[in-house]
């Protein structure tokens, strides 16, 4: 895929995917209206997932379309391994990231229905990644996946970066 293409598709999937969980559903559960701090500091931890979350996703989907050629997207996966940014980390940025909004919201605004919405929609990242995207990324990159999945965790990011072969 030309970098263009997978530019365009990685924007028009970042509204559609993320920003449909990661805005759109918490907004229509809170109407982004504060609700009773759920404990002391709440608001303060909720606001950092938020402020650590959004840089991430967006370096992750740039980086899927300027280096990957591709998109996060399923229809138009990308053509390179990313491993790169920080997936040098942690092998599932974007959905650590989206579930740290979620979840960001939930204590920013005191939902607790945001925060169970934020369990449901990791655990549908957890189901999605080991029966599809493992798969077939062992598929599609058999050997420099492999060598990446036994450098970089899935969910608990590395205190240091992976220098692998890029």
């Amino acid at each position: 895929m030309r970098r263009a293409p997978a530019i365009i598709g990685s924007a028009i999937f970042l509204v559609i995917a993320p920003g449909t969980l990661a805005v759109y559903v918490p907004w229509y559960i809170t109407q982004w209206h504060f609700e009773p701090e759920l404990f002391p500091i709440a608001r303060v931890i909720g606001g950092i997932l938020i402020a650590a979350g959004l840089p991430i996703l967006l370096d992750s989907f740039a980086r899927f379309a300027l280096q990957g050629l591709g998109t996060p997207a399923p229809v138009m996966p990308p053509t390179h391994l990313v491993v790169t940014g920080f997936y040098r980390y942690v092998r599932n940025p974007m959905y650590v990231a989206v579930t740290a909004l979620i979840i960001g919201q939930g204590l920013l605004f005191g939902s607790v229905a945001v925060l169970e919405y934020g369990a449901i929609v990791w655990a549908a990242f957890f189901l999605f990644v080991l029966g599809y995207e493992e798969p077939t990324l062992s598929e599609q990159f058999p050997e420099e996946y492999k060598r990446y999945r036994a450098n970089v965790r899935r969910w608990i990011p590395r205190t240091t970066p992976w220098r692998g072969d890029h």
